[in-house]
């Protein structure tokens, strides 16, 4: 193993170790999508998603949020509408936060509707879904 591997092997583990209670995955339809886009100083993009999930089987709703900043560049989103089917892979909030207890920090998203995925992950999507219809 070269030395590149070592690194990144040793960043996910550290990753893995600070976040693994609080990593989660929704897998459902959506419910409602809001975006919202802010420029300050004309070089500050803002990017602010709100989406509604509601998770298959299950009665409850499922609130996500995905924020990004970026530097003279426009962040991007994958496009994501209302009954889409989607994974979110995100972050739970910390235990003793009070504001926004029960909103997810979006990480990745992927719609399978589209087959589209906000951060490339290599999964087969096919196969993925697949699994997901052999369940119901």
């Amino acid at each position: 193993m070269g030395f590149k591997e070592k690194l990144n092997q040793k960043l996910q583990d550290a990753y893995w170790e600070k976040y693994k209670d609080r990593l989660t995955q929704v897998h459902g339809h959506v419910l409602s999508v809001k975006v919202a886009e802010k420029v300050i100083l004309g070089f500050i993009h803002l990017l602010k998603v709100d989406i509604v999930v509601k998770p298959e089987r299950s009665k409850l709703v499922v609130k996500c949020q995905y924020k990004k900043r970026r530097f003279f560049k426009k962040p991007e989103f994958i496009q994501v509408n209302q009954g889409h089917l989607v994974l979110i892979q995100g972050l739970k909030p910390k235990k003793n936060k009070k504001k926004d207890s029960d909103v997810i920090e979006i990480m990745n998203v992927i719609n399978m509707t589209t087959k589209k995925e906000l951060i490339p992950i290599g999964l087969d999507l096919k196969k993925l879904q697949q699994k997901q219809i052999i369940r119901k």
